[in-house]
């Protein structure tokens, strides 16, 4: 890891105000002093700031209940960022693993791991992602064979790829995705002829939401919860 993003992430300093550290002569490295932001730390190597030993800077893993009315950006003129929940040194680093509407609520991951978001949000690994659903319209009977088999969403050329679909009652419906088209599961209903009132998302691989956690808490994920991503398994 390089020296800079090493001070950035076990301070929570920006790059800008790292590199004013450094140029002041306030770093060492292994008892020797160093200007050069490049330099690579290796596993071992002791960084003090300002005769302060620093610990090694370790991925950070979150999980949000995102409310409705905040958008999964790093910043937006109008409306608060998701972000802006998160009480932490440099929050606003944080990458978001799956972004949700304005007006959808639920599971929202965060991280400063790229490697860990690519595994969420790339189509080739199709990790599912199952979203509770509520409807204007009672659904229609064969919806499940229509999801089933995959939707022609408007001014799209390949059909979605099949979705399972659990009815909780005429309106209300748990259904679960393996990609991510733009505002994908409310095109589909569209396409059914109905539409959806109210959109939360429940679960992400085998990652669920914590029904402990209030709408704008959140918390840290298990080991378990960060290693499921890379195994790939499917929710139960």
């Amino acid at each position: 890891m390089r020296l800079d993003k090493y001070l950035a992430q076990a301070t929570g300093m920006s790059r800008k105000e790292v590199k004013k550290q450094l140029h002041a002569g306030w770093v060492l490295v292994n008892d020797q002093p160093e200007r050069d932001s490049g330099r690579h730390i290796n596993s071992g190597d002791q960084v003090e700031l300002d005769g302060r030993l620093l610990s090694e800077p370790r991925p950070r893993f979150l999980m949000l209940h995102k409310p409705i009315g905040y958008i999964c950006s790093n910043d937006d003129p109008i409306h608060a960022t998701a972000l802006t929940l998160i009480d932490l040194p440099a929050a606003e680093k944080l990458l978001i693993a799956g972004r949700l509407d304005l007006d959808t609520s639920g599971l929202l991951l965060l991280t400063d791991d790229g490697q860990w978001t690519h595994r969420i949000t790339s189509p080739k690994h199709k990790l599912p992602k199952r979203y509770r659903v509520w409807l204007a319209e009672p659904l229609e009977a064969n919806a499940e064979a229509l999801l089933q088999r995959g939707i022609m969403l408007k001014s799209e050329k390949q059909r979605t790829k099949p979705a399972q679909l659990e009815r909780i009652s005429d309106t209300e419906v748990l259904i679960t995705l393996t990609e991510g088209r733009y505002h994908q599961v409310k095109r589909m209903f569209a396409a059914l002829d109905n539409r959806v009132v109210a959109l939360h998302r429940e679960q992400i691989g085998e990652i669920i939401l914590d029904t402990s956690l209030a709408p704008g808490e959140y918390r840290e994920l298990t080991q378990a919860e960060i290693d499921s991503v890379y195994a790939g398994a499917t929710p139960t």
